[in-house]
């Protein structure tokens, strides 16, 4: 098997669509820890993960106001876990959280904080807005050996 695509193969996709309440956000961190648990995380790593999908979802639940549910993919893959949470409402946009030298914005507001954590959680995060599809979150936390 040749090294350069056995790292970047897939070792598999689950998928979870959850209520947009507050209440199923712990069925979203246990599964995304259960899909975590195959890849070779630390314990603290896992919990990084368990943590950023939990103010993912949060989010969703704020901010996606048209949003009755909250969409998450879960690709395991080798070299990193990739998490793609996506709600159809209008949810709060990360570039617009202002950050300051210590990494939180100037209002203090608690949607800060949870953007903070997850950029400081995750090894990479990019969102889209679409007016008409809503808002999608891909957090990518890489396994290291």
């Amino acid at each position: 098997m040749n090294p350069a695509l056995a790292v970047d193969s897939l070792y598999g996709n689950v998928e979870l669509k959850i209520p947009a309440k507050a209440e199923w956000v712990a069925v979203a961190r246990l599964a995304v820890a259960a899909v975590a648990s195959r890849l070779r995380f630390s314990v603290d790593e896992i919990e990084d993960v368990k943590l950023a999908i939990a103010e993912a979802c949060t989010n969703c639940i704020q901010h996606g106001s048209d949003s009755d549910q909250i969409e998450i993919s879960c690709d395991a893959m080798t070299s990193e876990l990739r998490l793609t949470v996506r709600d159809r409402g209008v949810a709060l946009h990360l570039e617009s959280v202002p950050v300051d030298n210590n990494g939180f914005g100037d209002g203090g507001r608690t949607e800060e904080l949870g953007v903070f954590l997850i950029r400081a959680l995750m090894d990479s995060v990019e969102y889209t807005v679409d007016p008409r599809e809503g808002t999608t979150l891909i957090m990518t936390k890489l396994v290291t050996v």
